[in-house]
């Protein structure tokens, strides 16, 4: 009798560690994705010029591995989003330059054969839900199908409580949604595919995060594993702090706003843990690209505050620069990553889609995230080497550069974005036509190299010139690019071709 209780409890206890271990396995998994949030405006990430109290994040950062060296897939929003969701280079799509802006009549960037994270995941029993900001382009229709105009070119007009929308994110691959589109018509609240409520922008962050936190709740007495993308819209324009935080910076509404994002990184990890499920909850936290000087009034916040938001790199959102994408990124897995570690290789946002699939135990066909190298590998050993080298990046004039290892080959003469000096400016002074970086020595970017490394700017460009034409930065099969990708944006200039 006693040799049988004792296999009982044998069987017994291997049967709870195979669930155990199937549950490691099988995480939750959340991202946290801010909207123009600078790698400087996280103190954790810039000690001494970081001056906005972000308590909560740098608190995640001890119990993470924070890497110093991440990219956004570009400078501004839309692209990166669709690179995040789809482990492809936007600019492989029909969005060349810039971001959707409209919202008229837009169809989905991202096509409906296009395999995406929530698909892909509910292939391994996950349930997914996006909430927040979209900015990936959907029409709004009414109840007899026509078209609902949005936005005339100076001011929104629509769309109305009940339009529809019929193409958005739960035809993208997620089971449930709330949130907005993007700025422009922040105010329009959709759930799943409708319009169901107007709000003012200044209720929408705490929205997101009430949302956030019902969702955890909802799901952790679920025995499936969830998958959850919370999308910010902040610290990104409009700039509404919640009155209880308007003044708690002393620096101004952007810093208020950025503080009060930290907050909401706070309710939602707090959530994870007064529901029992954070140590097998695996948490991404990151930005769609670099801070917006003009929103955040850099400047200002630089010169009376000693606050610099892209810390030491240049450039801001919208440049080819650092501050356009290098942007912070942190990783939280309990008992698979090591805690309060720092990770200096470079990687891309693009890498997600990968990594995720590796986890959910999913194989990638071959046309499936042909931009995305997973970095497991190194989230369970940050010295681990990788044959990931190479990463793209692009600027909002839809201007290219190529990072390989410590070099940095810019194809433009100046920012390729807003900040000083632009590309014709950089032109009209006689600037080269290329820059040419290495950022070991010099990641503030403030001397041009190229002349020195003919040969080099040669192999770089050569480098680029593949990844566009093969379709794919990964190892597979050549794939198509949706239209003529045109790397060097100049007449008559030798154009990559879509296969």
């Amino acid at each position: 009798m006693r040799n049988i209780k004792l296999i009982v409890r044998t069987v017994v206890l291997f049967l709870i560690g195979f669930q155990l271990i199937q549950a490691q396995e099988q995480p939750n998994i959340v991202y946290i994705l801010c909207d123009d949030l600078g790698y400087g405006d996280i103190q954790v990430l810039n000690p001494e010029k970081g001056k906005i109290l972000t308590p909560q994040v740098d608190a995640f950062a001890k119990e993470s591995m924070t890497f110093t060296d991440a990219h956004s897939a570009s400078a501004v929003c839309t692209p990166s989003r669709y690179a995040i969701l789809t482990g492809r280079y936007s600019w492989r799509s029909r969005l060349q330059q810039g971001v959707l802006s409209g919202g008229d009549e837009l169809e989905p960037l991202i096509s409906e054969d296009r395999m995406t994270v929530p698909k892909m995941l509910k292939k391994s029993g996950y349930k997914t839900a996006a909430i927040g900001k979209w900015h990936l382009g959907f029409k709004f229709v009414d109840n007899e199908g026509n078209p609902v105009q949005v936005y005339d070119g100076k001011k929104v007009v629509g769309p109305a409580i009940g339009s529809t929308v019929p193409n958005g994110p739960i035809s993208r691959g997620f089971d449930s949604y709330i949130g907005f589109h993007h700025s422009r018509v922040m105010k329009t609240v959709i759930k799943d595919d409708k319009v169901v409520n107007k709000m003012e922008p200044i209720k929408m962050l705490p929205f997101l995060a009430a949302h956030a936190e019902e969702y955890i709740d909802r799901e952790s007495k679920s025995k499936e594993p969830f998958f959850m993308y919370l999308a910010l819209n902040s610290p990104h324009s409009p700039v509404v702090p919640s009155e209880a935080w308007q003044g708690k910076s002393g620096m101004g509404a952007y810093a208020d706003f950025v503080m009060e994002t930290d907050d909401v990184v706070g309710r939602v990890l707090d959530a994870l843990e007064k529901n029992g499920i954070a140590d097998n909850t695996l948490v991404f936290f990151t930005s769609d690209n670099g801070c917006s000087e003009p929103v955040s009034k850099a400047k200002q916040l630089e010169k009376n505050y000693g606050h610099y938001p892209s810390a030491d790199f240049r450039g801001y959102k919208s440049d080819i620069w650092e501050g356009g994408h290098r942007i912070p990124f942190i990783v939280k897995w309990p008992g698979v990553i090591e805690p309060g570690t720092t990770n200096n290789q470079l990687i891309s946002q693009t890498s997600l889609m990968a990594t995720v699939a590796q986890i959910a135990g999913v194989a990638l066909d071959d046309s499936t995230g042909v931009d995305s190298y997973s970095i497991l590998p190194i989230l369970k050993n940050r010295k681990t080497k990788t044959d990931y080298k190479l990463v793209v990046h692009h600027s909002i004039n839809g201007k290219f550069s190529i990072r390989n290892k410590k070099w940095k080959l810019e194809l433009t003469p100046g920012s390729g974005g807003w900040s000083n000096p632009k590309d014709n400016k950089a032109i009209e002074k006689g600037l080269p036509a290329i820059q040419l970086y290495n950022m070991r020595k010099d990641p503030s970017e403030t001397t041009n190299v190229s002349a020195k490394h003919p040969k080099l700017v040669e192999n770089l460009t050569t480098e680029l010139v593949e990844i566009v034409e093969s379709g794919r930065s990964t190892s597979g099969t050549e794939q198509d690019n949706d239209v003529l990708v045109d790397i060097f944006k100049k007449n008559g200039a030798k154009q990559a071709a879509a296969h």
